[in-house]
């Protein structure tokens, strides 16, 4: 991974190139507050103690970019590239994401107070139905397919990738991928010991209310059957 120094840095885009590149550089022990970054290619780069508050990161690519723990305060993504970017346990109060894709951005114990989203802004809005009852649909052991009724007083939640947790849902079917066979239980890919039983109730007493934990209690679910044999 290639080292850049502050001074480098500013040199580089005082310049004012087009198309730069930074991809897979890290950036350590400095303080880029209200630097630009329009348009730059920052993929895979690590970010390691920096402080970027009202940095410009509009129109860049920061795909898969490691931010974690970093102050980003009131710093601006708009129509930026964040896909699978790591953003835990930054303070990004009040940054502008218009426009901008966070599929698979991490944002676990971070600070969101004040950010701005738009109608563009794409996978920070919940991925399913806030309210209302809904179908799921869940892989389970040896390719059965569990049909989910998620009632409309079970909390349900999503990050920023399809895959949706809620606490509790009735087994209406549990089919074979193709629908030809049937069957009166599955167990789960996760927990050996959690059964979903046809015509029963499965319930997550410790259901986490938090959204942007991903991998935590709840019963997983997706919204189509695709997405799920997909998994």
């Amino acid at each position: 991974m290639k080292v850049v120094s502050r001074e480098e840095l500013a040199g580089i885009l005082a310049g004012k190139h087009t198309d730069l590149s930074f991809r897979e550089t890290l950036f350590e022990d400095m303080d880029l507050s209200g630097f630009h970054f329009p348009g730059v290619d920052l993929t895979l780069c690590s970010f390691r103690n920096v402080c970027l508050n009202g940095a410009d990161f509009s129109g860049a690519v920061v795909e898969n970019a490691l931010f974690d723990g970093c102050p980003l305060r009131g710093a601006v993504f708009r129509d930026a590239s964040m896909r699978t970017a790591s953003l835990r346990y930054c303070d990004m109060t009040g940054c502008d994401i218009r426009g901008a894709d966070l599929f698979g951005a991490v944002l676990e114990h971070a600070r969101l107070d004040g950010i701005v989203s738009d109608e563009r802004t794409q996978w920070f809005r919940m991925h399913c139905p806030e309210k209302g009852a809904i179908l799921g649909y869940k892989k389970c052991v040896n390719d059965r397919l569990v049909q989910l009724l998620i009632p409309a007083d079970a909390k349900r939640t999503s990050a920023t990738l399809p895959s949706c947790r809620c606490s509790k849902a009735k087994v209406l079917t549990i089919k074979s991928f193709d629908s030809s066979l049937e069957f009166d239980e599955a167990w789960s890919l996760v927990d050996e010991n959690f059964v979903y039983r046809r015509g029963d109730w499965a319930e997550v007493k410790d259901f986490n209310e938090d959204r942007w934990m991903d991998s935590t209690t709840g019963i997983h679910f997706w919204m189509t059957r695709e997405e799920a044999i997909a998994y």
